[in-house]
């Protein structure tokens, strides 16, 4: 029998991904915890009805407010994102990611949390040398410190459920995009480019543009959150479209919904890139019960009318 969840822990609950995981547990009446040390969210984003408390995973305080909380459900959101800083700073991408993760599922197998989900990643998981899209039946073989980062975590994450007997799932999404996406230097390539064309200024795709995308909406990665927590599953999960989209053609759709008269311009390709990266979902649409619902067109018209009302 899938298990009743009272009270949830977010961490990152202030970012992108998370603040809407927060906004869909609140909806179905669950207590919501939320910790970020707005490094990358913003309070804005954080639900009213959430309880807030701003910390980095790191901090020595943590241990003591996971007990106060003592959460049925966690989901790990926090994390360094910013795939060029891990490439520049290992060691620094290591300890949000590896450490971060490790200390706070450590915690939770001993505070007794029913179930971990973890916001892993599947663009960064799998290899140029398998032709996508890639299933969880492909070995893991990042090659960006990102990616080796998150595969840790995720074995630290079969550990701890081993050792405690804690059910974990982790969610290996494909590229997110949606509202409350930043728009900056660690943002992704739709919010740029949206945000970027909307104000007249010059975009720059890097190399030749031929690098393929799976491109997932951020209400489709929501639900596959909850459904993660609601069914009885544990184990690893593909999150995406299986479509591989190149930049070059994300440029032109983007283009044409903010009716932009950019010119295309290309700079300098990006070291430690996979040049295809899609998802082989068929396991969440089977033990999830998962498959995504927002098309990419549609996606990004929701999206750029979202970036409109941003400054």
């Amino acid at each position: 029998m899938p298990q009743k969840y009272k009270t949830a822990l977010v961490t990152g609950g202030a970012g992108f991904i998370g603040s809407h995981i927060v906004d869909a547990l609140i909806r179905r009446h669950i207590k919501v915890y939320v910790v970020d040390d707005l490094s990358r969210g913003f309070t804005k984003n954080v639900n009213p009805n959430a309880h807030f408390t701003k910390i980095s995973i790191l901090n020595p305080q943590i241990p003591k407010l996971m007990e106060k909380i003592a959460p049925d459900v966690v989901f790990h959101c926090a994390a360094q994102i910013d795939v060029r800083k891990a490439v520049a700073d290992p060691p620094f991408d290591a300890e949000a990611n590896i450490l971060g993760t490790l200390k706070i599922a450590h915690l939770a197998g001993k505070v007794g949390v029913k179930k971990f989900i973890f916001c892993s990643t599947g663009g960064a998981m799998y290899s140029d040398t398998v032709r996508p899209p890639h299933s969880e039946k492909v070995p893991a073989d990042p090659i960006s410190p990102y990616g080796i980062a998150k595969r840790s975590a995720e074995m630290y994450l079969y550990f701890e459920h081993m050792v405690h007997g804690m059910p974990f799932v982790a969610l290996r999404y494909s590229n997110v995009y949606g509202p409350r996406q930043r728009f900056d230097g660690e943002a992704g390539v739709i919010a740029i480019f949206g945000k970027k064309m909307m104000e007249g200024k010059q975009v720059v795709i890097n190399g030749e543009g031929k690098q393929t995308r799976d491109y997932v909406y951020v209400d489709d990665v929501v639900r596959s959150n909850i459904l993660a927590m609601t069914r009885s599953v544990s184990g690893i999960y593909n999150i995406g479209t299986g479509v591989e989209t190149n930049v070059n053609t994300l440029f032109r759709k983007i283009k044409k919904i903010t009716q932009s008269s950019m010119p295309e311009r290309h700079g300098a390709a990006c070291s430690g890139e996979v040049m295809r990266s899609a998802l082989d979902c068929r396991k969440a649409k089977k033990e999830l019960g998962w498959v995504p619902q927002v098309s990419l067109d549609e996606g990004l018209k929701k999206t750029m009318a979202w970036l409109q009302t941003r400054e």
